[in-house]
Formats: structure tokens, C-alpha cells, sequence
């Protein structure tokens, strides 16, 4: 018996994505050290969904600090009713929110400015990723966020409704509508984009 014990402590544990739950499990349990793996885990995924909702990288590392802050002082609170990544992007999506609101209410205060066109003159050095970015900026929150979600980050509509708080038929809808709204947008960049 004490060779099996042996050999078995000697076996490196190999966690899975699927794992999340027992470095969770072990965090509330009082290794705090294991919220480093959790980290380093999805760390890129959520900056990634931090850089696309807001369009751009100001504040993408600020914004993720404060969703692993958040995520760090409620975990013992988390209740393993849905998978960690479906509430790791709720919080992710919520913070995203928050900036926006505050930088809207910000603006209220500056000065007015002349309004900078999305697009300027098409030519060859201009990257289509900067382009469909652009337009995807153009779209308001509540449709941006899950086309991000679906077409970018590939979750399905049950998660996306999940991390979003609300019916799938709803996420499919806005999905629809966001899809419609960047053709709209686009369609004067056809030929550049069939590049």
C-alpha cells in the first residue's frame, strides 16, 4: 500500500480546462496559491473580450486587474451552479459595461469636438481586421457584446444568455440585428474587404 501512495504522489496532477472547479474547490478550502493557475488559465481570454468589447486597448489591462480582483474576493462565494468561465465572463462583460458608463459620463464634461469618420480613404496598408473592428465599434453595447461573444469568442447562445443574464431568444436576436447592422456598415467597403 505505501508503494501505491508513493507512486501516486510522484504522478505530476495535469489539470484540464474542465478542472476549474477543484483549484476552486482547493481555493476555498484555503490554498490561495492556486488562484495564480486560475489566472494564468484565463487571463488572455478575458483581456481578449475586454479589448473587443471596448474596441480598442486603452484600459484593457486596468479593466482585466479589476475583474481578477473581483473574481479573487467572491470566489469562496462562488456556488458551482454553472461553469467558472460562464461566470469569469459575466464579470468580465459587467466591468466592461461600467467603463463604458463612466467614459460616457465623462464625456458629458469635455468640450465638444469635431466627429472623427470611422473610416478614412481605403488603401492597401490598411489591415481588414482594423476595418471590421472599426465597424464592430460602431454597434451600441447591447448588440457589440454578444456578436463578441458568438462570432469571435465562439461560445454558444446558452452561455452568451448565461453570461449575459438574459433569454437566448434575446441573444439571438441581437446577434441578427448586429450581423445586419455591420453589413449596413461595411457594404461600402465590399470590394476592399473580398481582398
Amino acid at each position: 500500500m505505501e508503494h501505491k501512495q508513493i507512486e501516486n504522489m510522484q504522478q505530476p496532477k495535469i489539470l484540464s480546462l474542465d478542472d476549474d472547479f477543484s483549484l476552486i474547490k482547493r481555493f476555498i478550502d484555503g490554498d490561495e496559491l492556486v488562484f495564480g493557475e486560475l489566472l494564468k488559465r484565463h487571463k488572455e481570454k478575458v483581456r481578449n473580450i475586454i479589448y473587443i468589447t471596448l474596441s480598442n486597448a486603452d484600459g484593457v489591462d486596468d479593466i482585466a486587474q479589476e475583474v481578477f480582483i473581483t473574481v479573487y474576493r467572491h470566489l469562496k462565494s462562488f456556488r458551482f451552479e454553472s461553469q467558472f468561465t460562464t461566470w469569469l465572463y459575466r464579470i468580465t462583460i459587467n466591468k466592461c459595461k461600467d467603463h463604458l458608463r463612466k467614459k460616457n459620463i465623462r464625456s458629458i464634461f469635455l468640450p465638444l469636438k469635431d466627429e472623427e469618420p470611422v473610416f478614412e480613404s481605403i488603401n492597401e496598408d490598411i489591415d481588414i481586421r482594423h476595418i471590421v473592428r472599426n465597424a464592430i465599434a460602431t454597434l451600441p453595447d447591447k448588440l457589440r457584446i454578444p456578436l463578441v461573444l458568438k462570432d469571435l469568442d465562439g461560445f454558444s447562445y446558452q452561455e452568451i444568455a448565461d453570461i449575459m443574464e438574459c433569454e437566448i431568444g434575446t441573444v439571438k436576436s441581437r446577434i441578427f440585428r448586429a450581423r445586419e447592422a455591420l453589413k449596413k456598415v461595411l457594404k461600402p467597403l465590399e470590394k476592399e474587404l473580398m481582398l
